[in-house]
């Protein structure tokens, strides 16, 4: 008998493969097709997965992603070579003959893959920095160019929160560190941020549930594994990003983001001279709604207390139900507290849309009239 619960489960996959493919991961789209109509309770997985008590999907608990990272890590780990002559950069398989490989490798390795159902997944892109990166230009030109304490939530290894070591090229304007190893040069519509500020980063500290430490080899694999295998190109990003955080490691806590914020960051402890920044990317989303209440309440307190020689500002880039499925970039800056929306993006960060009115993104419309140019 199929359970209601199963039923969603199952859904959760198709979602996921829907989203892939819609994103240029025609692999692990097909992947997760495959696993929907495939998984049983055969295997220790299957039943795992298929008797999932909490939220399966993206918005929950991404069982899908788990799975299919836990998969690449094997594959990548030379665990089971039949499976990897499936994966990229071979040939895309057949629906049949995928569902075939996977019926032969997931019962040996259900011991190795479900410690993979235990940890949610941790996609460290580095492209969703340029988001922020754009951000931070704005709040430069508009604190007349003092440099930053940034504070992210929701860091995993810190592949963003070090931004300031890539280069970045948004809308003609070049940011960060020249030269990088690292270059983030998302497409771009609409107006340049500011050409005439420049990014300069004191210091920078961020939490997350479970943090990685980019100077172990299993916690590097792990980052690499949760990108989709067919994406060369955000598979060597990483590997670099990684490389370039390893010479020196931001300092990372273990911490619930809003217990996190409320500790770090102290109304009276401005600094003069300095601007604080808590920002985070693609990760409150996933929050509870009490933890995201709570990180707004504490920003607006800190808010207030700011000044125009100590200023706040609260930088996100998160999916945003206002405008379908894309992510917004909001920017609330104190001491005067307005928020603004600057623009508009794929969670991974590109494109880049910035513009002053929506109704000329890609013909979507929404009361709220105004997109503030970058």
């Amino acid at each position: 008998m199929v359970t209601s619960a199963e039923t969603t489960i199952r859904k959760a996959f198709a979602a996921q493969a829907e989203a892939c493919a819609k994103r240029g991961s025609p692999f692990t789209g097909l992947l997760c097709e495959v696993l929907e109509r495939s998984l049983d309770r055969s295997t220790e997985v299957g039943r795992r997965v298929l008797n999932w008590s909490g939220r399966p999907d993206a918005r929950g608990d991404s069982v899908p992603l788990r799975l299919a990272g836990g998969l690449h890590a094997l594959v990548r780990r030379g665990r089971l070579p039949r499976l990897a002559a499936m994966y990229p950069p071979n040939p895309l398989p057949e629906a049949e003959t995928l569902e075939a490989t996977l019926a032969d490798a997931l019962p040996d390795a259900d011991a190795d893959l479900l410690p993979w159902l235990d940890r949610a997944p941790q996609t460290n892109e580095p492209m969703r920095s340029a988001p922020l990166m754009a951000g931070l230009l704005v709040i430069a030109a508009e604190t007349g160019g003092l440099p930053f304490a940034l504070h992210e939530l929701g860091a995993s290894a810190g592949l963003v929160l070090v931004l300031d070591r890539y280069e970045h090229r948004l809308g003609g304007v070049t940011a960060g560190t020249l030269g990088a190893p690292v270059r983030v040069a998302p497409a771009w519509e609409g107006a340049p941020p500011p050409a005439d500020v420049s990014v300069h980063v004191l210091r920078q500290q961020g939490c997350d549930l479970d943090p990685l430490d980019v100077a172990n080899p299993t916690d590097r694999e792990r980052l690499l594994a949760y990108v989709w295998p067919d994406q060369a190109d955000r598979l060597a990003r990483v590997e670099a990003a990684i490389s370039v955080a390893a010479t020196d490691p931001p300092r990372l806590d273990r911490a619930e983001a809003a217990a996190w914020t409320e500790a770090t960051l102290d109304p009276g402890a401005a600094e003069e001279g300095v601007a604080r920044v808590l920002m985070h990317a693609v990760a409150l989303q996933y929050a509870p709604q009490e933890t995201a209440a709570r990180v707004a309440t504490h920003a607006a307190r800190v808010g207030a207390a700011a000044t125009s020689e100590a200023p706040f500002a609260w930088l996100r880039f998160e999916a945003d139900p206002a405008y379908g499925e894309q992510a917004s970039l909001r920017l609330t800056l104190w001491p005067n507290g307005g928020e603004r929306v600057l623009g508009l993006s794929d969670t991974h960060g590109e494109p880049l849309w910035v513009c002053r009115r929506l109704q000329t993104l890609r013909g979507w419309s929404h009361d709220e009239e105004d997109v503030e140019p970058i």
